[in-house]
């Protein structure tokens, strides 16, 4: 069973789309099998991350703009692909250190997510955008 989550970001952040993602897997009726979430994009990625304190949102935007700052910053003056705007390589870079896919068990046809995970689309760049996960299961 395959479906695709449309999530539309607001600029860069993360964006949980869990609830969506549990519905998908009760929807398909496997009670044991695996899920695969696929992001169709280069400047994006998928995370797995605590959903229960929204500083964690916050402390990892904060720590993902400090390691890789918008094209526009002195450190990174060495970029050679900047005419897509400041935020595109940089984009590239950061969806290149994170994944742009998962694999979740499922059992009894829930995915076996941890008590304070969460699943998310990481948006790395500035303006908002329509982006595309694949959800795939196997059994």
């Amino acid at each position: 069973m395959q479906s695709i989550f449309n999530i539309k970001t607001d600029g860069a952040g993360l964006y949980e789309f869990t609830d969506e993602v549990v519905r998908f897997a009760a929807d398909a009726g496997v009670e044991t099998g695996l899920l695969t979430l696929f992001v169709r994009h280069t400047s994006c990625s998928l995370l797995i991350s605590e959903n229960a304190d929204p500083d964690v949102i916050l402390d990892m935007n904060d720590f993902f703009a400090r390691l890789v700052p918008d094209a526009n910053a002195a450190s990174m003056n060495w970029l050679r692909h900047t005419c897509e705007g400041p935020d595109d390589m940089p984009a590239h870079i950061k969806a290149a250190l994170t994944p742009v896919s998962l694999s979740i068990p499922l059992c009894g046809g829930v995915p076996l997510l941890g008590t304070w995970q969460g699943i998310y689309l990481f948006e790395h760049r500035t303006h908002s955008h329509q982006r595309e996960v694949v959800g795939h299961i196997s059994p």
